[in-house]
């Protein structure tokens, strides 16, 4: 994945300790199934850095993901409302507006690109944090700082021969929360 890396200082969202001093490469490999999606993202050594578990949305208007480190400790509850196409990420294991990290909200869908708003907990301004955007069907999209041309992240999709599986090799910046990259990624429905 070729792009330039621009120099950042530590952008903590999620935890200090997922702030690389170099560029972080993830491979997360979706999988479907009747009882929900699960994920599993690695890092350039094959190494299981978090998990992802789903519940199927079943008489509640909410679906729910959560996001896991490498020993099974919880760190995100992510939660969609089935009315529209936003996602609210939690710390932990409460849902309360005291334990939100960010929200993701669709900002434009047209035709084979589709561009994403995130804002974190605090933003008031109107103005989003970050920006995902790109080709969701050609499964390439990159997360920027704010309305900038500064990419802070990479997402190329694999092509699987398995209809139930899904591949995503990421390459997150050196400085930036590669967890809250990842929480990001487990959002967007290809």
């Amino acid at each position: 994945m070729a792009f330039q890396l621009p120099r950042l200082s530590r952008t903590v969202i999620i935890s200090p300790q997922y702030c690389a001093t170099h560029p972080v490469h993830l491979t997360i490999t979706r999988n479907r199934n009747i009882l929900g999606d699960s994920f599993i993202i690695k890092d350039i050594n094959h190494n299981v850095v978090f998990t992802v578990k789903s519940n199927v949305a079943i008489l509640t208007p909410y679906q729910n993901r959560f996001l896991f480190d490498a020993n099974g400790n919880r760190i995100l509850h992510l939660r969609k409302s089935l009315l529209n196409d936003c996602w609210k990420a939690f710390r932990g294991e409460i849902s309360t507006q005291s334990n939100l990290i960010f929200t993701r909200k669709r900002s434009s869908l047209l035709m084979l690109w589709t561009k994403f708003d995130v804002f974190l907990k605090n933003n008031n301004t109107g103005v989003c944090d970050f920006t995902v955007k790109g080709n969701l069907f050609g499964g390439s999209l990159n997360v920027y700082i704010g309305k900038s041309n500064n990419v802070v992240a990479q997402i190329n999709k694999k092509f699987d021969t398995v209809f139930s599986r899904q591949k995503f090799m990421v390459t997150v910046c050196p400085n930036m929360d590669y967890a809250f990259i990842a929480a990001l990624i487990v959002t967007l429905d290809y």
